[in-house]
């Protein structure tokens, strides 16, 4: 299942925009998502179609970048296949490590980083261990309306939120991309074009700048608790039309400003390409199908490395609590997913489940509990690259449960290809998974609406707990908050986007936050689709991002990198 490039930047999607249906002739743009293609009154004015804002395609992630960036830029479309046993190697699918593993240090990580005129030297100790997913710290003061039961985000005594802060799109000779946004007590923190940048989290000043050589490949989507994440990235700017391989692999603390330290995998005479990265507990995993490593996110020593010379190669990880390989393992006749619950230290395997053979990928959609994601004989059929889900117990390797989902009937998206930690729309909490519903018609002909159900990962049937978005919108889980689901609902084009928590026992709704429904903060919210950009929500704040910047076009009016929203109490 290949990915085809993005369109070009200086022209819309084919189906995007966002407003009321269009009238019956040809015009600029066709209805946006979640609209149906039919004739409305000519008195509606047609939309510009958003940065960012998707068609409605068989696989509205075709347009995103993959973890190298942009397809038929110089980047690979498909994994390359693994290295094959040398003669008198043993095959099979545990895992070998090699500490001797030649790393190849940036010189770049021994320059100062100059960030807003002063240099920053700040350290930060490693703490506990513990840690959060992006947008996932919540807590802090809140408004007088109240807790939502089970979790740290607050009702506001007014849900109606203004703009908190945008931040213009960068500019780009060509499209660059732009992956990776964090949250933490001090500091929201977001890719841009080779560089990072962290902003206050109300007022969107900027506090420092990380630059980096070349542009961001991929991001870790996980943040310790002591403000610590990861990244790769190419070790210079690519010209227009290639690539300079994506071989770097970097620290960053997000409260200080400052990238730790920058280290390469080396395989022979190259440094090789990494396709994912993330972090669990400590440590920070980038595989690909050419080798990969584990370092101590503090300093950036070398713990463990999977022995190239196997028949079977990590095609990547998936973090947080628990560290989670998803290993290939071939040979002449077939080929085998291993899905390995590891010591994020030592490499060592504490559990292996065996997936059927025939399928080609997965995705890891939770490390505790661990539920894994694959389009199981191409059969999703959407693109979306999720036709099961896999509930696998982590200490025993055994599966608990497998959830058909077919796609005609559930929503979500994995991209198991290339970047195994990577799903939207899906999340996972109480033992619970919770997933959005394929769109349908809402009480309107030209509105859309759908819901969010639950299935108990023990038993893998539905639980009977429903969500529903409402008529005209669209709903999309984004995290847990303790025990509640946050989600996000996409609006119809006369009203707001809103955030709700949704009470893991009872369902009920809880509304934290509602956008405006005009205005140019309504256009900035509209060019954001939740399944197009990068969503976070913490403390009753709502960060909308894009992934990837552009040539500057003027016929797609005022684009952004961030959009910022908040109640103001």
């Amino acid at each position: 299942m290949t990915q085809p490039p993005p369109p070009p930047p200086n022209q819309p999607p084919q189906q995007g925009g966002f407003g009321p249906p269009q009238p019956p002739q040809p015009p600029p743009q066709q209805p946006g998502y979640g609209y149906p293609h039919a004739p409305q009154p000519p008195q509606a004015p047609p939309q510009q179609s958003g940065y960012g804002y998707p068609g409605r395609q068989p696989n509205p992630y075709a347009q995103q970048p993959t973890a190298y960036g942009q397809p038929g830029y110089g980047y690979p479309g498909q994994p390359t296949m693994p290295m094959q046993p040398q003669p008198g190697q043993p095959g099979g699918g545990g895992r070998k490590t090699n500490t001797s593993l030649v790393i190849v240090v940036s010189a770049l990580v021994a320059i100062a980083l100059i960030i807003g005129g002063g240099v920053w030297y700040a350290k930060s100790g490693r703490g506990d261990g513990k840690q959060d997913t992006a947008g996932s710290s919540g807590g802090g003061k809140g408004g007088t309306g109240g807790t939502s039961s089970g979790g740290k985000e607050k009702v506001p005594a007014d849900t109606a939120s203004d703009v908190l802060f945008k931040v213009p799109l960068p500019k780009a000779n060509d499209t660059v991309v732009t992956s990776g946004s964090w949250i933490t007590d001090k500091v929201y923190a977001k890719s841009g074009v080779a560089r990072i940048t962290g902003y206050d989290p109300g007022d969107g000043s900027e506090l420092w700048t990380v630059a980096l050589p070349g542009p961001v490949c991929a991001a870790a989507n996980h943040v310790t608790s002591d403000g610590l994440t990861a990244v790769t990235f190419q070790p210079k700017m690519p010209k227009k039309g290639s690539s300079e391989g994506c071989s770097q692999v970097a620290a960053i603390d997000l409260n200080a400003g400052k990238r730790l330290w920058t280290k390469s995998v080396d395989s022979g005479d190259r440094a090789i390409g990494l396709d994912n990265v993330t972090v669990a507990q400590s440590t920070v995993a980038v595989g690909s199908t050419s080798g990969g490593a584990a370092f101590d996110i503090t300093s950036g020593k070398v713990l463990w490395q999977p022995k190239p010379s196997d028949s079977c190669y990590d095609a990547g990880y998936g973090g947080g609590e628990k560290l989670v390989a998803v290993r290939k393992c071939s040979d002449r006749d077939s080929r085998q997913l291993h899905i390995q619950t590891i010591d994020p230290t030592s490499g060592k395997v504490i559990s292996e489940y065996k997936m059927s053979e025939g399928i080609e990928y997965a995705s890891v959609v939770s490390t505790d509990p661990l539920v894994v994601a694959a389009d199981v004989g191409d059969s999703a059929g959407d693109g979306s690259g999720v036709s099961d889900y896999f509930s696998i117990d982590n200490r025993t390797g055994k599966l608990r449960t497998r959830i058909a989902a077919p796609s005609d009937s559930y929503g979500g998206h994995c991209d198991g290809i290339t970047r195994v930690e990577f799903c939207q729309g899906i999340v996972v909490g109480n033992d619970r998974l919770y997933v959005p519903t394929e769109e349908k018609e809402g009480s309107d002909k030209f509105s859309r609406t759908n819901e969010i159900v639950a299935f108990d990962l023990a038993t893998g049937k539905q639980t009977g707990q429903r969500a529903d978005a409402g008529d005209g919108y669209t709903i999309h889980p984004v995290r847990m908050d303790g025990g509640n689901l946050i989600a996000y609902k996409r609006p119809p084009y006369d009203k707001g986007g809103q955030v709700v928590s949704i009470a893991g026992g009872s369902f009920k709704e809880t509304k934290l936050l509602e956008n405006p429904a005009t205005g140019p903060g309504h256009e900035a919210e509209t060019r954001m689709g939740p399944d197009s950009a990068e969503i976070l929500f913490s403390r009753g704040r709502l960060y909308m991002s894009a992934v990837y910047a552009h040539k500057p076009d003027s016929t797609n009016g005022d684009e952004y990198l961030v959009v910022a929203f908040g109640t103001g109490n």
